[in-house]
């Protein structure tokens, strides 16, 4: 299955996606865009473009499990873009993702402006990795 992922931000919003094969995630682009309603449009093209068969956004829960006005964003967001889709849209757990992301980037030594312009996309594929792997070790259930 065509399964994309999306890492939704007041800025930027980074988009993975995988194969029918499930096995990599790989980035997509960042969608440069600040007014929610033409960032979740912009989301929707690209799922149509990507012919995903599925939409995970990250759910970024706040540690202790309750629900914040970032969570809360991402929830009306993925309700929208569900309008404008003909696919499942998921909300995915995503706590830590960004440092997970801004670690990668340390490690591979990117640094200013280029990561600034990809740690988005590298979360959303952080995101897809982590529903990825949920998928095949409850594909049974």
């Amino acid at each position: 299955m065509i399964i994309m992922s999306v890492d939704f931000g007041d800025s930027r919003t980074g988009i993975a996606v995988c194969g029918k094969s499930e096995m990599i995630a790989s980035p997509v682009c960042v969608i440069s865009e600040k007014d929610f309603n033409k960032c979740i449009e912009k989301t929707a093209v690209l799922a149509k473009e990507q012919r995903a068969e599925e939409i995970v956004v990250g759910y970024p829960k706040n540690m202790n499990g309750t629900i914040g006005e970032k969570a809360e964003k991402c929830r009306l967001f993925s309700e929208e873009l569900s309008k404008l889709v003909d696919c499942p849209v998921k909300l995915w757990d995503e706590r830590c993702t960004t440092v997970s992301a801004h670690n990668v980037l340390n490690v591979t030594n990117t640094r200013g402006k280029k990561r600034k312009a990809v740690v988005d996309a590298v979360a959303a594929v952080i995101i897809l990795e982590s529903y990825l792997g949920y998928r095949r070790n409850n594909s049974a259930t």
